[in-house]
């Protein structure tokens, strides 16, 4: 059986930012609050929330009342924008890669198999682009994202 998983990373990357669209009206939640609530290592924590800030996905905020906050609404803010900036592209085979990456497969223009890969590429990421933080968290745990 062939398993096609996402990291750890991104699927606590993924529940952090959820945390952060249920308060979003409450202002900065400090990590320490999101890793007690999901119980996620704070060290892991602070390992993903770098990329989310980089990618202009979550705002810090210093001092006593700190923390992070979303920088857009959560209607605005996509599964696959959150999982993009955690892992990067996603691609299930090196050679759909970034066309910079050191990997360029010499087989590109005849390979048979390049189509299918392609299109599990474009429908991974057909669902992850169509349901917001917004979706997500509206959806209680029984229910199903349509």
């Amino acid at each position: 059986m062939i398993e096609i998983k996402l990291s750890a990373k991104v699927e606590y990357g993924v529940r952090a930012m959820a945390v952060l669209a249920i308060y979003h009206q409450d202002g900065p939640l400090p990590l320490r609050e999101i890793a007690e609530q999901e119980k996620i290592s704070l060290k892991f924590l602070e390992q993903i929330f770098p990329g989310l800030r980089r990618s202009g996905l979550v705002h810090s905020v210093r001092g006593s009342r700190g923390g992070y906050v979303l920088s857009r609404a959560p209607a605005e803010i996509k599964i696959g924008d959150i999982v993009r900036a955690v892992e990067g592209p996603i691609t299930p085979v090196d050679c759909l890669s970034e066309p910079h990456n050191d990997f360029c497969c010499h087989r590109k223009d005849e390979c048979l198999t390049r189509q299918v890969w392609e299109k599990l590429r474009d429908r991974i990421n057909d669902v992850l682009d169509e349901v917001s933080l917004d979706e997500l968290v509206e959806v209680k745990p029984s229910e199903t994202l349509t």
